[in-house]
């Protein structure tokens, strides 16, 4: 008589494996001192192949690699957003940008009648805040930059096939056929002043780029940079977005009007979020 195969694990077995898993992990997050440590553990178990992927997995997030960086994604505006290691990762109040973009974007395609939005993500990082805004508005040409090229490498998997990137620093790579025609500039350049980058959390300090956090001695070295040369690019009643901190929105505002801009400030407490808006006029 041939043996009986052995009895597949019950759904209640499976359950209470991966509560023992799910509890293990979230011990040893938790451990180690990080925040999110219920909702990093379910991504890390999800995206697991194996229980030896998920033991090196949580080897990595406990010596403090950003989870983003373990997954090779994160998410942003409902949209999986791919991150290579070393890529700065895109922060959720960073959506303020987003929302505030798209409704300048539709606002102007009311008053213009019908065609494609020209949207310029300078600084763009993995392209996180130019797939947003096109995901939402649709019919967009988007063009974006960064001086990082393993950023600029994400960024071409995150946005639109027919999207145009460059890599260089701010506008440097730009066509000049561009120039006069950016409906919406997105620019969410560093800003963080020199002598604060200590203080940020190790996931950001150890494992982002300086380039993409230090703004120099205030923070506004390269904002001047962006906003002094965005009326060039804009076209007529274009639009320029910068992320600034919120004791930095007045200066940044000024730069703004200095330069020819009509500045106004958007906020939100939920999101910790300032965001300085520039619209060249008409």
């Amino acid at each position: 008589m041939l043996p009986s195969p052995p009895a597949s694990p019950s759904p209640d077995d499976e359950c209470a494996d991966r509560r023992t898993r799910y509890q293990g992990v979230v011990d040893r997050l938790r451990a180690a001192g990080c925040v999110f440590a219920e909702d990093e553990a379910e991504l890390l178990i999800d995206d697991a192949g194996s229980a030896a992927d998920l033991a090196a997995m949580v080897e990595h997030r406990v010596t403090g690699v950003p989870v983003e960086h373990i997954l090779g994604w994160t998410e942003f505006c409902g949209l999986r957003i791919t991150v290579a290691p070393g890529v700065f990762v895109p922060r959720q109040r960073t959506s303020l940008m987003v929302t505030e973009a798209v409704a300048l974007a539709r606002a102007r395609r009311r008053h213009r009648g019908f065609g494609r939005t020209v949207i310029l993500d300078l600084c763009c990082g993995a392209g996180a805040i130019g797939a947003a805004v096109v995901a939402q508005l649709g019919r967009c040409k988007i063009h974006a930059s960064d001086i990082d090229p393993v950023a600029v490498d994400c960024a071409r998997r995150n946005l639109p096939a027919d999207a145009r990137t460059f890599v260089g620093d701010l506008y440097a790579p730009l066509p000049t056929s561009l120039q006069g025609r950016v409906d919406v500039l997105l620019a969410n350049a560093p800003y963080v002043p020199s002598g604060a980058l200590r203080l940020l959390p190790p996931e950001a300090r150890l494992h982002e780029p300086a380039m993409a956090l230090d703004g120099g001695v205030d923070g506004l070295q390269v904002l001047q940079r962006v906003i002094t040369d965005a009326p060039r690019w804009l076209a007529p009643g274009g639009h320029l977005l910068v992320e600034a901190g919120d004791e930095q929105a007045p200066l940044v505002a000024g730069m703004a009007l200095r330069a020819g801009l009509l500045p106004r400030v958007a906020s939100s407490e939920d999101l910790e979020a300032t965001v300085v808006i520039g619209t060249l006029a008409a």
